[in-house]
Order: structure tokens, then C-alpha cells, then sequence
């Protein structure tokens, strides 16, 4: 009438190996969603960011310094002015956010 331990636990491994990993693989998952692809998002948003400078826009720095864009280099500079006449350059990937946007020339 009663089962023995025995026959109990060997009846229950109804997954086998494979249920092992199902909890490794909903957590990934979920990280996923939830971590690594807003990051990616975000990284996507700063880089069309940075390629859309221009001469004019007024940029923080991600050091905190806040200027307006003089000189858009090739070579992923920015020339930007501080103060009149304090002029400095930037590496481009180091602008956190632009404040004021110029209008195109046309």
C-alpha cells in the first residue's frame, strides 16, 4: 500500500538533465530583457547622437563641461568652445547629451 522511499524518489526525475537548465535559461532571459538589451538601446541612441553634431549645438561633456560645438572634426573630434575665446577639444564619444539643437543650413 505504501510506497517505499526508494521507489518515490526514482519515479520522480520525470525531465532528466534537461530540467536542470530550464531555471539557468529563464534567467538569462529575463537578463536579457532587462539589462543587456536597454543597454544596447541606450548605446544606439548616444552613437546617432554623437554622428548628428554640428557646428552651433551646445553639448555637456561627460565631464560636466557645457560648451557649444565650433568645429566638427573627421577624426572623431569636436572642437568645443567653452568660454569666448576658450576653445577646446573633445573626443566625440564623450559628449553625454546635446542641450540646444542649430537648425540646418540649407
Amino acid at each position: 500500500m505504501f510506497a517505499s522511499p526508494a521507489y518515490a524518489q526514482a519515479a520522480g526525475g520525470g525531465l532528466g538533465g534537461i530540467g536542470g537548465f530550464v531555471p539557468l535559461i529563464l534567467i538569462f532571459g529575463i537578463m536579457y530583457f532587462l539589462m543587456i538589451r536597454p543597454q544596447q538601446k541606450k548605446l544606439k541612441e548616444h552613437r546617432a547622437m554623437v554622428e548628428a553634431l554640428r557646428k552651433g549645438d551646445q553639448v555637456v561633456t561627460a565631464g560636466g563641461l557645457i560648451g557649444k560645438v565650433t568645429k566638427v572634426k573627421d577624426d572623431n573630434e569636436v572642437e568645443v568652445e567653452l568660454a569666448t575665446g576658450v576653445k577646446v577639444r573633445v573626443v566625440q564619444s564623450t559628449i553625454q547629451t546635446v542641450l540646444s539643437k542649430t537648425e540646418p543650413t540649407t
